[in-house]
């Protein structure tokens, strides 16, 4: 077991994609326990169309992906804010015409490229194992940021997500506090995508917190609890890639999944087992008072 633990550090490449892979369940870990308790999961979804032209033109023009993907999240993110002042339209509608629009000119840019269709896939698919030394900087340095930011607005977002009308009578800026939001979520997708890839990101995202949504009431600890499941998520799902030569990806996400699965059925309060065991306590008392 010990051998089977220390032997993928024995690699530059593993350790890269170790410290990546952590990173990145903990930075999602942070902003999805935001995102869940709003309820806006298919923001986290759109989002990842959206950041996915800026990285496709920050390919072919052989610049920064991270900050490809920001520029690209943010341009469309306050697109949707502006245009959804038209009460006639939803959110949610204006959201889909958006990022779907966003994620076809990522696809057109990166047709442009040559050899285009292994670049598509790893973007789409992850390549944490291909992560270089300047990406792992810039994950670091782009995730310590967002944790600041993320600790220094913590009560407004919270207000926020609770009880909008409240956070509003009492004089939050609900517009910016959004976008904040949004530019949050746009970060950590961005420096995820290479662990996870486009399509798993969201999951990265969602599922460690809901996880933690499952195990506690409290929102200070869940925001504890959900960085932990993504990283240990990430970092299991890391080893099973390099044991059995599997997508490191997929593997991150059905462990994580795995975790949200046991957290339904067995979380002692919230879990499908302890509530029909509480009902069952119940009936019988009520039979037999």
């Amino acid at each position: 077991m010990i051998e089977f633990l220390l032997e993928p550090w024995q690699h530059v490449f593993m350790q890269r994609a170790f410290l990546v892979v952590l990173m990145s369940g903990v930075v999602c870990g942070v902003i999805g326990s935001h995102v869940a308790l709003r309820g806006m999961a298919f923001i986290g979804d759109a989002v990842a169309h959206a950041v996915f032209p800026g990285i496709a033109i920050a390919f072919v023009l052989h610049t920064s992906l991270v900050v490809g993907g920001i520029v690209a999240g943010l341009i469309t993110a306050l697109s949707v804010a502006v245009v959804s002042q038209n009460r006639r339209l939803k959110e949610d509608t204006v959201i889909g015409v958006f990022f779907a629009a966003a994620f076809g000119l990522g696809i057109v840019v990166m047709s442009t490229a040559p050899g285009y269709g292994g670049s598509l896939e790893s973007f789409l698919f992850g390549s944490v194992l291909g992560i270089s030394s300047q990406d792992v900087i810039t994950v670091a340095v782009a995730g310590a940021l967002l944790l600041l930011i993320t600790g220094a607005l913590h009560k407004e977002l919270v207000t926020v997500g609770l009880d909008r009308e409240t956070a509003r009578s009492v004089g939050l800026p609900i517009f910016w506090l959004d976008m904040a939001l949004y530019a949050m979520v746009t970060i950590a997708i961005v420096i995820s995508i290479q662990a996870v890839g486009n399509i798993l990101v969201l999951a990265l995202l969602i599922t460690p917190a809901a996880c933690a949504r499952l195990l506690t009431d409290r929102i200070g600890v869940m925001m504890l609890i959900a960085p932990a499941i993504g990283a240990a998520s990430g970092l299991v799902g890391l080893y099973l890639s390099y044991a059995f030569n599997l997508a490191a990806g997929g593997l991150i996400v059905l462990t994580a999944t795995t975790v949200f699965v046991a957290c339904w059925v067995f979380a002692p309060r919230h879990g499908l087992v302890p509530n029909r065991r509480r009902r069952s306590a119940t009936t019988a008392v009520s039979v037999h008072p």
